[in-house]
């Protein structure tokens, strides 16, 4: 355990993108720390989450399924912000290229505007998924690539305008992680050797680096920082 039992007690967290991989790693994380979770996400795969894990039905490209995870009188502490795609060539597709935005960087914005009001009310926080992609182009993901730049950009540009209210927005940028998403990478030989060869700690890394993270982020240990970009890669980015 990196932080003390029950850091966030008391507290509600919701994690969008948390029925799989990286999110629902990060909210089981928090759930361990104390936190009640509120996991939103397709096609909710229960079996990865602690069952005492609330699991909604989100789709956060429409602005109506958005909302309803913000009626009702419950508070809201933090927010992270994980749900996202990747269609790889076929962004090259405009119809592609607009579905994977309105879904990283749209629908960040959605949760993130409609989250507002209570976490200005709890003197909350959130924490948005931006990547290794969010400073290197992508060619064959030109779509993702746009959508976590604009993510970081969203995320400076949010930290200015909700200080305000006392909300802080940061954002964590994972380098290469072992989930199933990056299975067929990390089964193949030369293509898991040139990632690790590229990293100076020299492993991939996993779901729990990227929720510590998000964790210090969203205590009070981070009550100074607002508007960073912080990269979980194991050196990726500076080799």
């Amino acid at each position: 355990m990196s932080f003390k039992e029950q850091l966030f007690a008391g507290q509600t967290i919701l994690v969008t993108g948390a029925t799989q991989g990286i999110g629902a790693g990060i909210a089981n994380y928090l759930h361990s720390l104390g936190a009640r979770v509120v996991a939103a996400g397709l096609g909710a795969e229960q079996s990865v989450l602690h069952p005492q894990i609330e699991v909604k039905l989100v789709d956060v490209s429409d602005a109506a399924s958005v909302q309803s995870l913000f009626d009702g009188d419950e508070p809201l502490h933090h927010v992270v912000n994980c749900a996202g795609v990747i269609r790889r060539q076929a962004e090259h597709q405009l119809d592609v290229f607009e579905q994977v935005l309105d879904i990283n960087l749209t629908g960040t914005m959605r949760v993130c505007s409609g989250a507002r009001a209570k976490l200005k009310d709890s003197g909350g926080t959130i924490v948005n998924m931006a990547s290794m992609l969010s400073f290197f182009g992508g060619s064959l993901v030109p779509a993702y690539a746009a959508s976590k730049g604009g993510v970081a950009q969203l995320t400076k540009s949010l930290a200015l305008a909700y200080a305000a209210d006392g909300i802080r927005v940061n954002a964590v940028a994972p380098g290469w992680i072992a989930t199933p998403l990056t299975q067929d990478l990390q089964n193949d030989a030369a293509r898991s050797g040139a990632i690790l060869s590229r990293t100076p700690l020299n492993r991939w890394g996993t779901p729990d680096d990227i929720a510590h993270a998000v964790a210090f982020l969203c205590s009070g240990a981070a009550s100074f920082m607002t508007g960073v970009i912080l990269p979980v890669d194991g050196g990726y980015l500076v080799a």
